[in-house]
């Protein structure tokens, strides 16, 4: 007599997130890590950033995405690093003055550039949301 096996559960085998260390294209030596979120975690965050206000005009409650809000947490959700990010990219990236800096030279990441990036780089801005969004990036074996 077998014993029958347990079935899997799809639950068990599911996992919130996972960060993959991936080049950005164009920039020699630059890699970006970025994390993947599951639907229900993207949504979560979305929620976190939702105000509800009462509209005089319809005179029912409304739901408001604080965009600025929701940034500031996608940015802390997604970009976890960055390495290689010369000066002289930032000049492909956005307007900005280098004149006075080696151009070989990093910008280092923290929370407030990856932000900053986010809001005024477009090709930053496009290339992270595309690949975060594309979950290929983070299930095939690189």
């Amino acid at each position: 007599m077998t014993e029958k096996e347990t079935p899997i559960s799809l639950a068990s085998l599911m996992t919130p997130s996972k960060t993959v260390t991936l080049d950005f294209p164009g920039c020699a030596d630059m890699t970006v890590d970025l994390c993947y979120l599951a639907r229900e975690e993207l949504l979560k965050l979305r929620k976190k950033c939702i105000t509800t206000k009462f509209s005089k005009k319809t005179r029912q409650p409304e739901e408001e995405l604080n965009e600025e809000k929701f940034l500031t947490e996608y940015c802390k959700a997604v970009i976890k690093g960055w390495k290689g990010l010369k000066l002289r990219y930032l000049e492909e990236l956005l307007l900005v003055d280098i004149s006075e800096l080696d151009p070989e030279g990093t910008l280092p990441f923290t929370q407030e550039n990856a932000e900053l990036l986010m809001k005024n780089a477009n090709d930053f801005d496009t290339w992270v949301t595309e690949t975060v969004g594309d979950l290929e990036n983070f299930t095939s074996n690189k």
